[in-house]
């Protein structure tokens, strides 16, 4: 497998300063003090996880699903990020995945049960298990 890389930069000091992003070929980004602590405009790392968490997440429901027998439509997650100090340092406290899939045949309760074992066994739900809350909430696509 390959190996994924990404690149950031920062000048300056922390509450005047400011920074960029590459990942891949086409995610780039800046960051400031106020986009990371302030709710800025601009971008930050924890957006970053974000979307490398709903991304892995509905690719390994995606992957469980049609293991099954039950290819989905399509999957679509949301992924809020939340930063709070833990005694005095900016700490990921907790991840909240809220997820919608279209896939024939498959019940409310059993989509919800595929999507607990996607949460479980992504690589980067793995790789964040030290946040403390990770929640999920799964549903179904009308029609």
């Amino acid at each position: 497998m390959p190996v994924s890389k990404a690149h950031a930069a920062w000048n300056g000091d922390i509450p005047s300063g400011s920074g960029t992003f590459t990942a891949g070929d086409s995610i780039t980004g800046g960051v400031t003090y106020r986009s990371r602590f302030e709710g800025g405009p601009g971008s930050n790392p924890e957006q970053l996880i974000g979307a490398a968490h709903a991304t892995c997440f509905s690719m390994a429901l995606a992957s469980t699903l049609a293991n099954a027998g039950f290819p989905a439509e399509s999957i679509e997650t949301d992924a809020s990020v939340t930063l709070r100090p833990v005694d005095g340092t900016p700490t990921i406290t907790k991840i909240e995945l809220v997820t919608r899939g279209r896939v024939p045949g498959v019940g409310e309760a059993e989509f919800r049960e595929f999507a607990a074992s996607a949460k479980a066994n992504c690589p980067v739900s793995r790789a964040l298990a030290g946040v403390p809350e990770v929640t999920l909430q799964a549903t179904l696509a009308d029609g």
